[in-house]
């Protein structure tokens, strides 16, 4: 039962963390880096088990998946087994999300902070546009209205069914 308890603790955490303000950009980039940081631990011993005559230590495996993470990528150790090379393959495009993932949240650190103080201070551009275009529809309809004084709007004239869907004949 104690051991269910504690292998739910980071789902148990992430949940508390999402409920109370939402994942913050910070903790996700905490929360990836840690998976990272398991991942290349792991998959250096696997390395190191697969191909012992190229890895000679489980710390050459771990420096392989590190530099292969990042993108990295010396060229000094390259596994030479399939199932090393599927293991890179894996750790490459792992890398390229790990990137991505990572400026999308410094990113989207930066969005959240410039939108809390357009709201503290009640200057949304968009708002405003869309305020500024409104008011000069209204003045183009006020316009229109002015120049044809004797004519009532579409909206408001009466339409006679099958008027306008039976055109009248042409003569050929």
């Amino acid at each position: 039962m104690e051991s269910q308890s504690l292998t739910n603790r980071p789902g148990r955490w992430l949940d508390r963390q999402a409920g109370r303000k939402g994942l913050r950009p910070r903790d996700a980039a905490y929360l990836i880096g840690a998976f990272w940081a398991i991942a290349v631990v792991v998959f250096g011993v696997i390395e190191r088990l697969i191909d012992p005559k190229t890895f000679h230590t489980v710390w050459l495996g771990m420096w392989w998946a590190i530099e292969t993470v990042t993108t990295v990528g010396y060229g000094d150790i390259v596994p030479d087994q399939t199932a090393g090379k599927i293991i890179a393959a894996f750790l490459m495009l792992g890398g390229l999300s790990l990137l991505s993932v990572v400026t999308a949240a410094i990113t989207s650190g930066f969005v959240s902070r410039a939108e809390a103080s357009r709201r503290a201070t009640e200057e949304d551009p968009v708002l405003q546009k869309l305020d500024q275009l409104a008011s000069e529809l209204q003045a183009v309809k006020a316009e229109l209205e002015h120049r044809q004084p004797g004519t009532a709007s579409p909206a408001s004239t009466p339409r006679t069914p099958g008027a306008a869907d039976n055109p009248p004949p042409t003569n050929p």
